[in-house]
């Protein structure tokens, strides 16, 4: 992560207010999580957990990407050729590192 703080050109307000909610959940699933590994739950469970809280995540990943592409890419490449290209390496990344 760089030094320069960024923010996005836009956001769509009711986006914003599911994606906190979820990541709230999210929040709780996670000290869950932790309460399971100090008591020794059975494994399984705990992994079961963990996949709900990945899915979880990716939920509000493809949230964030739905703004990015609506709003930060569109206007990058409605900007010319220089910072479209530079946006479409972005979201190139962005896909790669978001489906691994």
């Amino acid at each position: 992560m760089g030094g320069t703080i960024r923010h996005a050109v836009a956001v769509d307000a009711d986006s914003k207010v599911r994606n906190l909610k979820r990541l709230r959940r999210i929040e709780g699933q996670v000290r869950g999580l932790q309460k399971m590994v100090e008591d020794d739950r059975y494994c399984a469970d705990v992994m079961a957990q963990i996949s709900s809280v990945n899915e979880a995540l990716r939920g509000v990943g493809r949230e964030l990407m739905r703004n990015h592409l609506k709003h930060c890419a569109t206007s990058a490449i409605r900007a010319g050729e220089k910072e479209a290209d530079a946006m479409y390496d972005e979201l190139l990344n962005l896909m790669h590192r978001f489906n691994r």
